[in-house]
């Protein structure tokens, strides 16, 4: 923890947080991944939350500067976390905010939008407004967590809708997201405290390592 601890630092992420999500690969390139929860304790930081098996990106974790809307590879850096959402009812225990998901919320992808990167509730025709968007109100999204990643400023092209969510399995990967079984994300929400200032970690160890030098 004290690489990832040091890294977020560094990257910035607000000195108030006191919850992290640590989610590494072994390579660059590596679809499979580990992710860990610790909570600061004093001047320590202590596991949280028994590790977790986890998928990122097809292609693997990207630097952000090089991260390209599509390219199926999701990035690595310290970000802070957003609201949870999902098309279920809110979880029992959470007290993470929590955003029921209907058939008109979206999030856009059309990076010629002025909408780019947000999530807009839409009752038109979406195919009218966007050249590109993603429905959110699917079954992977039963239960999901906005990694706060491209977003102040959001560059267009740069990626859109990071999100931590449901996987298909053990084997299968996302389009940039970090994805987990169901009963780890809820375990993972539940855990979450808001006024913990929660963020995320990702990347492969040698990209961790390296940068906490």
């Amino acid at each position: 923890m004290a690489k990832a601890a040091a890294f977020a630092a560094s990257a910035g992420v607000d000195e108030e947080t006191e919850q992290v999500i640590v989610v590494t690969t072994s390579d660059w390139n590596s679809r499979q991944a580990r992710l860990q929860a610790f909570e600061r304790a004093g001047e320590e930081w202590v596991p949280a939350l028994p590790p977790m098996p986890a998928v990122v990106g097809k292609n693997g974790y990207v630097l952000p500067e090089d991260k390209k809307e599509g390219d199926a590879r999701s990035p690595a850096g310290a970000y802070l976390l957003g609201t949870s959402f999902g098309t279920a009812a809110k979880p029992a225990g959470m007290t993470m905010p929590y955003r029921l998901v209907t058939r008109q919320d979206y999030w856009i992808d059309d990076k010629t939008s002025p909408d780019y990167n947000t999530w807009v509730h839409y009752e038109g025709n979406p195919k009218k407004r966007w050249k590109s968007f993603e429905r959110l109100a699917i079954p992977l999204y039963k239960y999901a967590l906005v990694i706060r990643y491209n977003e102040d400023p959001v560059i267009p092209g740069k990626g859109s809708a990071i999100f931590m969510h449901i996987w298909r399995g053990p084997q299968s990967y996302t389009a940039g997201c970090v994805a987990l079984s169901e009963a780890n994300i809820l375990a993972v929400l539940k855990w979450l405290d808001p006024k913990k200032v929660p963020a995320i970690v990702q990347g492969p160890e040698c990209f961790l390592a390296s940068s906490a030098k």
